[in-house]
């Protein structure tokens, strides 16, 4: 590991595919969705999160390839506190693949070497049958009290919508194997980012902020019902989701927000008139697609997931009284956990999701997070049961045999 010196990055075009799951395998680094994305090995270099987009700058690069992803990246989480500082990783080898279907491979060094021509997937850790144990975090109790507080907070009009969000803790006997769980993720969450840094897994269904030149697109959620796997109950579910009012109140917060957070650095920006349905495996959200151009010159997309970090849809709105009224009455640190996972690369492109749907590991150990939208009409016995859903996907990626 490079912490100190020149690092020059070469970037060369792969000419055969290659699984970007397998590559990270259960100690890399991964960000991706659909098979786009991008997969890291070791550690060139840890750098604080707002040195990051200099220190990219700064290395000399041969880049072959010259798109959104290609030259050296830095990959890592915001954390959920605007004010936390964290560090990203710019990995030593780096594979990618972009949405027009090329592929590409980065070695970042102090000596300018060439990308390996080995890519092999990572090795697999042996596994074996595991029993597992499953624990409130913050007591059931203690968060029914939180919702409460926040509904009567909105109910006075000291504030529009605050997220109140609980964590549960998993024990398993055996070492919990990360790649193992990210290929589960897939099988069940394809069409989410899934991603894996320093610990933190998961598969986010929720676009924060992704800059392409000048292009963005976000797609915030906000507002969400079960699914059971019946279509019939599945579309009376839906229905019922886009009529509802709390849930319609709560989405429009977090757009009315993300306009005016982004507005200001584009020359157009467009959204959804009305927000549709996204369906994920055992949950559907209200989403509205987001699109703009950025004026020049146009941000770092490091800069605007830091602007919109954390959104409505994980904070609440105003933003300074909700992280007070959360501080006061969640009860626990959220560290990673409603902040934002993605990359950035020395253009000032990448892609940031928000980190829900996710799990801290550490050995025998992990750490789920679920939280919901708190507004006047919130019934906290409601929101326990969507948390309970919410968990529910890591939880089947941990413990299923």
């Amino acid at each position: 590991m490079n912490q100190g010196g020149t690092l020059r990055a070469v970037t060369r075009a792969l000419e055969r595919d290659i699984d970007l799951d397998g590559f990270a395998g259960h100690d890399g680094y991964l960000f991706v969705r659909d098979g786009i994305g991008l997969a890291g090995r070791g550690v060139a270099r840890r750098v604080l999160i707002a040195d990051a987009q200099q220190c990219l700058e700064s290395i000399d690069s041969v880049d072959d390839v010259k798109g959104p992803g290609s030259g050296p990246v830095a990959l890592g989480c915001l954390p959920f506190l605007p004010d936390s500082e964290g560090e990203l990783v710019i990995p030593e080898v780096v594979v990618g693949r972009g949405p027009d279907g090329s592929r590409w491979i980065t070695a970042v060094t102090a000596t300018g070497s060439e990308p390996p021509t080995d890519l092999e997937p990572a090795a697999l850790r042996s596994s074996s049958a595991a029993s597992f144990t499953v624990t409130p975090g913050v007591a059931v109790e203690h968060y029914l009290r939180a919702v409460a507080e926040g509904r009567d907070a909105v109910r006075r009009g000291d504030l529009d919508k605050v997220v109140i969000a609980r964590d549960v803790l998993v024990e398993s006997d055996q070492p919990l194997d990360r790649a193992a769980i990210l290929a589960r993720l897939r099988a069940s969450f394809g069409s989410s980012y899934r991603y894996l840094v320093d610990g933190l897994i998961g598969a986010s269904p929720e676009l924060l902020v992704a800059r392409s030149g000048p292009l963005l697109r976000s797609h915030p959620l906000a507002g969400t019902a079960p699914r059971v796997g019946e279509p019939t109950a599945d579309a009376r579910l839906a229905a019922q989701l886009m009529a509802s009012v709390k849930n319609q109140v709560e989405h429009r917060v977090v757009i009315d927000v993300m306009e005016d957070t982004l507005l200001p650095w584009c020359s157009y920006l467009d959204w959804e008139a009305e927000p549709s349905i996204v369906a994920v495996a055992n949950v559907q959200h209200l989403g509205t697609r987001m699109e703009g151009r950025l004026r020049d010159p146009a941000p770092s997309v490091l800069q605007l997931a830091r602007a919109l970090c954390p959104t409505p849809a994980l904070g609440g709105h105003p933003r300074r009284k909700a992280l007070e009224l959360i501080a006061r009455w969640e009860g626990m640190e959220r560290g990673r956990y409603g902040g934002a996972v993605g990359w950035v690369d020395a253009e000032g492109n990448g892609a940031w999701a928000v980190s829900i749907r996710c799990a801290e590991i550490s050995g025998r150990r992990a750490r789920l997070f679920a939280g919901g939208g708190i507004v006047g009409d919130s019934d906290p016995e409601a929101e326990l049961a969507e948390t309970q859903a919410k968990f529910q996907a890591m939880l089947s990626a941990i413990v299923r045999p």
